[in-house]
This record gives C-alpha cells, sequence and structure tokens, in this order.
C-alpha cells in the first residue's frame, strides 16, 4: 500500500469469521485491521506470532487475553505479546475496532 491517508470504506472487506469482517492497510512494517463485528460475532481462541494493540472505536466486546477475560468498550484498548491466545465477542449492539499489528498478517492481505 502506497497511500498516506486511507479510507476504510474503500478497502476490500474479507470475513475472518461469521459476523466479522475487516478490512486491512498495511505500510512498509505497520498493519492496520478495520474490524466490525455484528451482535453476537465471535473471533473464537487463536494465537499468532505477531504483536497486536487495539482500540474500540464504538459498541462493546468481550475480550478473552490468556486467562483473564473483560468488557472493552469504546475509547478502550489492548496490547496482546505474539504467541498469546485471544478470543473477542461483540456483545448486543456489536462493535468495532482498529487492531494495530507488527509485523504483517500474510493471511490478512
Amino acid at each position: 500500500m502506497t497511500a498516506y491517508f486511507i479510507q476504510p470504506d474503500a478497502l476490500p472487506q474479507k470475513d475472518l469469521a461469521p459476523g466479522v469482517q475487516l478490512k486491512v492497510a498495511w505500510g512498509q512494517h505497520l498493519m492496520l485491521s478495520f474490524v466490525r463485528l455484528a451482535p453476537g460475532g465471535v473471533v473464537p481462541a487463536h494465537s499468532h506470532p505477531h504483536e497486536q494493540g487495539g482500540v474500540c472505536l464504538d459498541g462493546a466486546m468481550e475480550f478473552t487475553i490468556g486467562a483473564e477475560t473483560r468488557i472493552v468498550r469504546r475509547g478502550e484498548g489492548w496490547m496482546i505479546p505474539g504467541g498469546m491466545t485471544h478470543a473477542v465477542r461483540a456483545l448486543e449492539d456489536g462493535a468495532e475496532a482498529l487492531d494495530i499489528f507488527y509485523p504483517h498478517r500474510e493471511d490478512y492481505k
């Protein structure tokens, strides 16, 4: 990606899981993933070698990182070390989030 400015609505959409869609933008080293979760949408427990940070842009979700589970709401964020198991479930109104990965997740391109 070479653009300096990102318009998430113009990015191609990828279905990650039922009720979970993402749109991805990447630079030389950093990758942004704009995630939309329908009410009850679930990203099952998984891990990957990439470091992941993010922020809830809208709505609320139940987020589990390792053995800790919290409700994450608009304006709150997370930081997940590579290799850590995590999962998320959108609550009644759904949720939107921005995930930031290093390095790129090739499976998201």
